[in-house]
């Protein structure tokens, strides 16, 4: 039997899906693939960031 490391993702998943964290004063973008965005101080700034993960 082959040892699964738990990194792959379920085929029925998107290869990115994104979210945004508060911490303190400034916001955070995250993927499911490991991926973090710098620290933000606009929340707009973070989800443009997740977004061009996401797509690119």
């Amino acid at each position: 039997m082959a040892q699964q490391d738990g990194l792959e993702l379920p085929p029925n998943l998107p290869e990115h899906r994104t979210t945004t964290m508060d911490k303190g004063r400034f916001c955070m973008a995250h993927c499911i693939c490991g991926w973090r965005g710098p620290a933000r101080r606009a929340r707009s700034q973070a989800r443009t960031d997740a977004e061009r993960h996401a797509t690119g």
